[in-house]
């Protein structure tokens, strides 16, 4: 497998990660729970058109990392695993910036309000972090039988 492919695979997965993250952000959290919008410190309306940028962002994401799949599946070069740790990596990454750079340096938003915020801020930033990890594990794997296979 060419450095190339392998890369594609890696962003790939990451692109995807990233935008499959914040679509269930902007679905569950800020569509069906109504906790908060991707920007609090305004309107309402603000509030929703900031929401659709973010939508429209993950989307982007979502999109590009297809045709990248398309792409490696196309000409036989889609090492799943890479993928799915570039994946969990891409999606753990963003989650880990929107619980500690949006949420608590940027103050944009925070995820639920009039509550105690702690347990709602551990479970978002281990679950980044696990997400983080395994995915690091997973192209850890993956590069280690890349080099086994092609010395």
């Amino acid at each position: 497998m060419s450095q190339k492919n392998l890369s594609r695979n890696l962003w790939s997965g990451f692109l995807f990660g990233i935008g499959l993250v914040a679509f269930i952000d902007e679905a569950v959290f800020h569509q069906l729970l109504h906790w908060h919008h991707f920007y609090d410190k305004s309107t309402t309306s603000i509030g929703l058109i900031s929401d659709g940028f973010f939508h429209a962002f993950s989307w982007f994401a979502t999109i590009g990392s297809l045709f990248m799949f398309a792409e490696l599946k196309k000409f036989q070069a889609l090492w799943i695993t890479r993928w799915v740790g570039g994946m969990l990596l891409g999606g753990g990454i963003f989650q880990l910036y929107d619980g500690t750079i949006q949420h608590k340096l940027m103050k944009l938003h925070q995820i639920r309000y009039n509550v105690d915020i702690l347990p709602y801020d551990l479970t978002w930033n281990i679950l980044s972090i696990l997400m983080v990890a395994a995915g690091m594990i997973l192209i850890k794997k993956k590069n280690e039988a890349v080099t086994h296979e092609h010395p």
